[in-house]
């Protein structure tokens, strides 16, 4: 039997939601936007287009999202050579790896930025395959990207885990049939996590670790 353990990365295995969270308030400003930081942090996790959609509305300039996603990501590539990896995000993959389990990332990133949090995380050799927006139609918190993930995994929904820190995460996972674990590290609420999802929640990746045996992850099949 084949198990999937899908992890989204920004939030969950590195220190960056709030990165995200200034450098689209800054392109969001520089673009005549006013969006409060904390509604931004809240859509953290949307890929780019349904982001400014949450935010600005559908009656927001559309011919606009390309640019406004244009200077998020070079305000953020600025950052590309100091990402932070969250303490025993990479001790986690690789105790699940040891276990048997196909180690997936599931994450909206990719080109230089999933390259850049890989080198964060630092755990490559405990990763089987990472899969982003890119690779499907619709993402997160359509199920479209941990479907995919599970193809990469050669796993069923059943026996797979969903480790997130957003409702995104959580609603997506729930919807593929996976079984979600929230992490509080991204700063979402239990209480939201659990609503959208979430079957255990635990604070941050050492967390977890520390309680692996008596997680999601150390259930019997």
């Amino acid at each position: 039997m084949t198990r999937a353990a899908l992890f989204d990365v920004d939030g969950t295995l590195t220190d960056t939601n709030h990165l995200h969270v200034t450098c689209w308030w800054e392109a969001l400003r520089q673009a005549g936007q006013h969006v409060p930081m904390h509604a931004i942090h809240r859509a953290i996790g949307l890929p780019g287009e349904d982001l400014l959609a949450h935010l600005l509305g559908d009656g927001r300039d559309e011919d606009e999202d390309e640019a406004l996603k244009a200077a998020h990501d070079t305000l953020y590539g600025t950052y590309f050579d100091r990402l932070p990896r969250i303490d025993a995000a990479d001790e986690l993959l690789r105790a699940l790896h040891g276990r048997g389990w196909r180690v997936v990332l599931v994450t909206s990133a990719g080109g230089a930025e999933l390259g850049a949090l890989k080198r964060a995380i630092g755990a490559d050799d405990a990763i089987t395959d990472s899969g982003s927006s890119d690779d499907v139609d619709r993402g997160k918190p359509a199920p479209d990207p941990v479907h995919h993930a599970l193809k990469l995994a050669g796993a069923d929904a059943p026996d797979s885990v969903l480790v997130g820190d957003t409702v995104w995460d959580m609603k997506a996972g729930a919807r593929a049939g996976v079984t979600c674990v929230g992490l509080l590290c991204g700063g979402i609420p239990r209480g939201d996590l659990e609503e959208a999802g979430a079957r255990a929640v635990y604070r941050h990746p050492r967390d977890l670790l520390d309680q692996l045996d008596r997680s999601p992850f150390g259930a019997p099949s």
